[in-house]
């Protein structure tokens, strides 16, 4: 009788930390489950976060290198012009880890880390290929002045209007990181005024404006290191908390303004429509 009486002030004493301790596991509680995966807790059946490493770590190592290093080139450190030499940072180093961490990001039922992770992996499969020469995509725009086309009013503007759409999604995006914490919506809200930024120098390349392209570029890239650095700092703080390297950094958590999201969707319509 004593024991289980020690049990169960141990029960109530976990429940009030917000804890739910069985045999075997214990269930975070929803603010460290969004520290830790970037998304809202919500119901799952299974117990696939326990039973995999959590994903969202490795795809910010891919986003995070291959974003360093483009904002680098973008602001011309070193006198580099072009990111040829590291194309592949847009097939390997980014989209690969990042398709990794998607893949699993769904199958744990982690919904808006496996869109984000599937957001950036395409994008730098798609404007890796602006980068390979081999490919002469500019062709159709060729002239004798510009036997590539790469430098035609033509094809610039036609990269800049693409930029147009991944800034209105990457927006899109960033509304949806208002309910996670300020970090993460700092880097999708700095990555779509760079997209944006980046869409404006190809519109000035093609106008011939190259001194201004030229400022702009540098910008964006100068916006992507911040964004670099932040996801640098977003990784570290995951990392250290799977390896429960217990750090007080904080993250800027958002998600105590919003509804709570640990409710079954049909539960969560019914409540509101009581509500209405």
């Amino acid at each position: 009788m004593a024991n289980n009486g020690v049990a169960t002030v141990g029960l109530l004493h976990d429940e009030e930390k917000g804890l739910h301790r069985t045999d075997t596991t214990v269930t975070m509680p929803p603010e460290l489950f969004e520290k830790l995966y970037l998304t809202p807790k919500v119901p799952h059946r299974g117990d696939y976060n326990s039973r995999f490493a959590n994903p969202t770590p490795l795809g910010f190592v891919g986003f995070v290198i291959a974003t360093f290093t483009f904002a680098m080139v973008l602001m011309g450190w070193g006198g580099v012009k072009g990111a040829t030499p590291v194309a592949g940072i847009f097939f390997f180093v980014g989209p690969v880890l990042l398709l990794f961490a998607m893949v699993f990001e769904w199958i744990m039922g982690n919904f808006f880390p496996m869109m984000a992770m599937g957001l950036y992996a395409v994008f730098w499969l798609s404007f890796g290929l602006l980068q390979l020469p081999t490919l002469q995509l500019g062709l159709p725009y060729a002239t004798e002045a510009d036997p590539t086309g790469t430098m035609s009013p033509e094809f610039n503007n036609t990269i800049g209007l693409y930029l147009i759409v991944w800034g209105f999604m990457l927006f899109t995006f960033f509304i949806f990181t208002l309910k996670i914490n300020t970090v993460f919506a700092l880097i999708f809200g700095l990555v779509t005024t760079a997209a944006f930024i980046l869409s404006d120098v190809y519109f000035k390349f093609a106008k011939g404006e190259l001194e201004k392209a030229d400022k702009e570029q540098k910008a964006a890239g100068a916006l992507l290191f911040v964004v670099s650095a932040l996801g640098w700092y977003m990784c570290f703080i995951q990392m250290a908390g799977e390896m429960r390297i217990t750090l007080r950094l904080p993250l800027g958590d958002l998600s105590r303004f919003w509804p709570d999201t640990d409710v079954d969707l049909a539960a969560a319509a019914v409540q509101r429509d009581h509500h209405d």
